[in-house]
């Protein structure tokens, strides 16, 4: 980038200087791509957002004073889910829009189960199957990208968020754990703590010198710690198994996508590690599998570099 010191918003522009990419120009054409993509991966998962969008159960333009954020909410008594989010055209609503309508296909697949209780997955299983459709799409983002240069781009920015946040869920997992464990610490101490860990596991790239108190203060950010107590470290176990049935569809599409339908549809009526099984993927956290999962990465990484 031609700069003497590395500062945090550098890390938020791309290197070269290229405009942010535009998959679509607005919510009703993000939709329509959306179907199209997953129409080439398995008819249903198409059929599911198609049904979405005749039922009126989309809020995605961002609009003054709307509620932050995006998700997916069931439906029970339907079984047709809801997708809130604020999109603006980038690329990060593009990933929003698959994510949340991996949500969608899962709450559509364990509708079947006679009790609520059932359906009611946890989150280690419920990111699996969203965070697993951002994977499975990006081989078909050419729906949204047709520029083959601005499609590698796209899918490299995304890439490397893989990497990029897997150090940040070790962040507030740990910060998390830390404040509960001291119930009686101070405001200075606890912003020490903080800039302890984001140290630890960040490193010493960024020059953070003058914005001091930002960085001690960054964990406010993360509205999990407010409002889900503990609920994080699920998207980092999520993110391997979605890495690894991703790693299998490339090799075996037919019969990883059966194995990722089979999983979701089973709700909760069986373990986590079960569920993960019955996806072709392993529940496992060992050093071993994540080096493995991330050579893997590497390797595409590499490929699209080329």
């Amino acid at each position: 980038m031609g700069v003497a010191r590395l500062m945090p918003w550098d890390l938020a522009v791309d290197p070269t200087g290229k405009p942010p990419i535009k998959p679509f120009n607005s919510t009703q054409e993000m939709v329509e791509k959306t179907i199209s993509c997953l129409k080439e991966i398995d008819s249903e998962f198409a059929n599911c957002i198609t049904l979405l969008d005749e039922m009126n159960r989309f809020d995605l333009d961002s609009r003054k004073g709307k509620s932050p954020g995006g998700y997916n909410y069931p439906l029970y008594e339907t079984g047709v889910p809801f997708i809130f989010m604020n999109s603006t055209g980038q690329l990060r609503d593009l990933v929003t829009m698959v994510h949340e309508s991996g949500h969608a296909v899962h709450a559509v697949l364990a509708h079947n189960l006679p009790f609520h209780e059932m359906r009611s997955c946890p989150s280690e299983v419920a990111e699996l199957a969203s965070m697993s459709m951002e994977l499975l799409t990006m081989e078909h983002w050419h729906h949204f990208i047709s520029d083959e240069k601005e499609l590698k781009r796209a899918k490299l920015e995304h890439l490397t968020s893989l990497i990029d946040i897997v150090p940040g869920i070790a962040i507030v997992d740990a910060f998390q754990q830390w404040v509960y464990m001291h119930p009686e610490h101070s405001v200075a101490e606890r912003e020490q703590e903080f800039v302890n860990l984001y140290n630890r596991f960040s490193g010493s790239v960024v020059d953070w010198q003058g914005n001091e108190k930002v960085k001690e203060n960054l964990w406010q950010k993360q509205i999990h710690i407010f409002d889900s107590p503990f609920y994080y470290i699920e998207y980092g176990m999520a993110q391997l198994g979605a890495i690894a049935l991703w790693k299998n569809y490339k090799t075996d599409a037919t019969t990883t996508i059966s194995n990722y339908k089979k999983a979701l549809s089973l709700g909760y009526t069986k373990s986590i590690g079960e569920i993960y099984a019955a996806a072709g993927v392993r529940f496992d956290f060992s050093a071993t599998y994540i080096k493995e999962l991330s050579q893997f990465v590497q390797s595409e990484i590499d490929a699209l570099q080329k």
